[in-house]
């Protein structure tokens, strides 16, 4: 197939090219030497949507772009970032998608758990209905507009799957690369009360998510994209020291975490037990269901291929 991909040099992007191999794909980015560096030279290469008047030579579009959303605070230069890096791209692309005699017959289009807002203990699937009095809440507002941008290219032509993602665990980047120096020496442990449930995934099963919803042509609308066996931010902590054979002793307090990060604390304060109620019944066999076993194919073994779905 020809494919389109934006956000393919971020963290998901990467692990998910080598398995288009067999495909013709190009990458949407700034930056053509950085890209050709990350992501090999049989790939092509966009600086800008601009050069294409329409996406009719594409049968699929996976759209992964988007400013880190938890990296830095949220000051209101850093939210309009995060709200253009994402409602921006995914408005263009939806119009060249428009523009086409011919157009993609699949566009699958990022999102994240944060939609859900904060949801204390209870466990949920993508029937959940999300107020509109949520839009006090950042992460939701950037996922519901994301996701309605989105959504304005699905017809009886292209199917659009909505990506809502949780934490993506796999080496080389996302939360754990930013949670290894602390646990290694021994000083992790909980956020807040470590009651907050934490929707988790492992990179090989969200690479091998992407591409059964690339290649299941009755599939559209929001997937969650999160392990089915979602643990407290506590069972976290306690199962990544035990993996990493590191004491569990220390906590991080709700204030401390607020002076740091300041609004974006919230994101590791809600609580979100979302479970993959869709992919499932569409017969999507997890590698990696439960966090232990995760967490030591990540740290602990060498690096281990997607099975490729065909």
């Amino acid at each position: 197939m020809n494919i389109l991909i934006t956000g393919g040099t971020g963290f998901i992007g990467k692990a998910l090219l080598p398995h288009l191999n067999h495909d013709q794909v190009t990458v949407l980015s700034r930056n053509p030497n950085r890209a050709y560096q990350r992501l090999g030279h049989h790939i092509k290469v966009l600086t800008t949507l601009d050069s294409l008047d329409n996406l009719d030579e594409f049968e699929v579009v996976i759209n992964l772009a988007g400013e880190p959303i938890a990296d830095k605070r949220w000051t209101d230069k850093q939210k309009e970032e995060i709200c253009r890096s994402r409602w921006q791209l995914t408005r263009q692309l939806v119009d060249k998608l428009k523009a086409s005699a011919e157009p993609p017959h699949t566009f699958l289009s990022g999102s994240a758990v944060g939609y859900y807002g904060d949801q204390q203990h209870t466990a949920f699937d993508e029937s959940l209905e999300v107020q509109g009095n949520k839009d006090s809440d950042f992460a939701h507002t950037v996922c519901r507009k994301w996701e309605e941008a989105a959504l304005a290219a699905q017809s009886e032509h292209t199917r659009v799957c909505l990506l809502r993602t949780g934490v993506v665990l796999g080496k080389g980047g996302g939360a754990l690369s930013k949670l290894l120096p602390v646990y290694k020496m021994g000083l992790g442990g909980p956020i807040g009360s470590g009651e907050q449930y934490f929707p988790w995934i492992h990179l090989q099963d969200m690479v091998k998510g992407i591409l059964f919803l690339m290649r299941q042509g009755d599939a559209r609308g929001p997937y969650n994209l999160t392990a089915p066996n979602p643990v407290t931010h506590k069972e976290f902590s306690q199962t990544l020291a035990k993996v990493l054979h590191r004491p569990h002793i220390l906590s991080t307090p709700e204030w401390l975490l607020r002076i740091g990060m300041g609004e974006a604390a919230q994101m590791l304060l809600d609580s979100q037990r979302a479970l993959p109620a869709r992919l499932e019944a569409h017969g999507f066999h997890f590698c990696y269901p439960e966090l232990e076993r995760a967490l030591k194919n990540t740290l602990t073994e060498p690096e281990s291929r997607v099975t490729r779905v065909e």
